[in-house]
């Protein structure tokens, strides 16, 4: 099926973070959008704003007119998530029908597959650096399309469109395998660390599928690998593609040092194989964002954009939406709100918490996500959690799964070593945060914790007004 020839798309599961993208770029190219899902969300009302037609009941009843029409069954596609279940009353009918029917990863991999490609992949990581990469190549006048797994606070989307978007930068889902779909011209590689152990039998397993995944980048390609990722497949990867590395101050072929802390913001330089990139400023916190930077200029460097054109790129880069975000900012107060669900991310957040606002009381609100993560890396979990000085821990928020015997956020709890730990609700978060009594406020998680964001952002604000 050849997709510039289709009329209409209709997504199931159109309110997730990676449908929406895929929707919002069918729309820019003047096809017909509509779907379903099951809550209606602020970014769904954002669709419907842009002249999506969505809907919240999975019954055939619910569906557009239009898109029930025999006549037009040649020119529609109908998109679906995994996350979707195999009893849904919409999917069986579209399959019964005999629709075409195509995963979100497949749609995704035609896209990418139709010119030149450059695609991140990742435990994490991933979206930021894919949405660094799409910032400086549209500041740099570079014709491309993105389709990101976050909300860019540069554009305020997750489909970022320059002229005609003959480049397609996208994030590459390791979940399900999905990232096979993809055949990149330049292929990224932020990290290997073990997760989704539900699908995978194991890391090994995990670990297997990475390295088949730069197996599909195109002989001449690129694949650019962090230090710690080529260190564990380095040897691995796909023959006939120019394999690089980058890091932080590592024996890489581009690293970023100097690296400076001045206002809750970075600076530092970055060493390439074509010579030095001095004076490069980054206004996202976290050092790890500064290895992602480097990424990023490892890849637009290797696909044409000049030093002085990334530089200033990354200097008015503002971030992703939940990426270690700064929330609000006062004389007595911060508050920071990021994605970080994995233990290396959680630790990661924590780090870069204590680097940028030292002696500062840290308050940290977290939701686990997925009963089996928690299972598989409670102790992990509570490591990394332990940096927090005041610890709050939601109830873990189930997504997909359904729920797992004896494992609740009281198995994190029993390896925290924080001094002041406890568990708490959606409920009654907010009035547990003693407000009075932190210098820094972090929430952390995947789920349904971003609903607490603006309450908390409002609590905030209302006490600035007072004082």
């Amino acid at each position: 099926m050849e997709f510039d020839k289709l009329n209409s798309i209709y997504f199931l599961g159109i309110g997730g973070i990676g449908m929406s993208a895929l929707a919002r770029y069918f729309k820019s190219q003047g096809k017909q959008v509509a779907g379903y899902d099951r809550t209606e969300t602020r970014l769904t009302r954002l669709l419907a704003a842009e002249g999506m037609d969505i809907h919240y009941t999975d019954t055939v009843d619910s569906i557009p007119d239009s898109y029930l029409d025999s006549a037009i069954k040649n020119q529609m596609l109908v998109v679906y998530t995994p996350a979707l279940p195999e009893t849904s009353e919409q999917l069986n009918y579209f399959q019964d029908a005999g629709y075409t029917i195509l995963k979100r990863a497949e749609v995704l991999g035609r896209i990418a597959d139709n010119g030149q490609s450059i695609c991140v992949a990742g435990t994490h990581g991933k979206t930021t650096v894919t949405s660094m990469i799409a910032h400086i190549m549209k500041s740099a006048g570079v014709s491309s399309n993105t389709l990101l797994g976050g909300i860019s606070t540069n554009y305020g989307t997750n489909h970022i469109q320059h002229e005609n978007g003959d480049l397609v930068i996208a994030e590459a889902d390791e979940y399900d395998r999905s990232f096979l779909f993809l055949h990149p011209n330049t292929a990224i590689v932020t990290s290997v660390d073990a997760d989704h152990l539900d699908i995978y039998e194991d890391h090994s397993s995990m670990t297997e599928s990475y390295i088949d995944y730069t197996n599909n980048v195109i002989n001449g390609g690129i694949i650019i690998l962090s230090e710690d990722v080529s260190n564990a497949i380095g040897e691995r990867v796909n023959p006939y593609a120019t394999a690089l590395t980058y890091s932080i101050d590592g024996a890489t072929d581009y690293f970023a040092h100097n690296v400076a802390v001045a206002d809750g913001h970075y600076t530092f330089d970055v060493r390439t194989p074509n010579g030095e990139m001095s004076g490069v400023e980054l206004e996202m916190g976290g050092r790890h964002n500064v290895e992602n930077a480097v990424a990023a200029i490892a890849t637009a460097e290797n696909n044409g954009v000049s030093h002085d054109d990334i530089k200033y790129a990354l200097n008015s880069y503002k971030g992703v939406k939940r990426r270690f975000e700064v929330v609000f900012h006062s004389p007595s107060i911060t508050y920071i709100d990021d994605y970080a669900h994995h233990p290396n991310e959680v630790a990661a957040a924590l780090n870069s918490v204590k680097e940028l606002y030292p002696g500062k009381k840290m308050t940290v609100l977290f939701q686990p996500h997925l009963f089996t993560r928690t299972r598989d890396f409670a102790e992990d979990f509570g490591k990394s959690l332990s940096a927090a000085d005041s610890l709050l821990l939601l109830d873990i928020y189930p997504a997909r799964e359904e729920p797992l015997e004896g494992v609740t956020s009281e198995l994190i709890l029993t390896h925290v070593q924080s001094g002041e730990v406890a568990l708490c609700t959606k409920e009654n978060a907010i009035e547990m945060i003693n407000f009075g009594n932190t210098g820094v406020l972090v929430t952390l998680g995947a789920g349904d914790i971003d609903q607490l964001v603006e309450l908390i952002a409002m609590k905030l604000n209302s006490m600035a007004k007072i004082t």
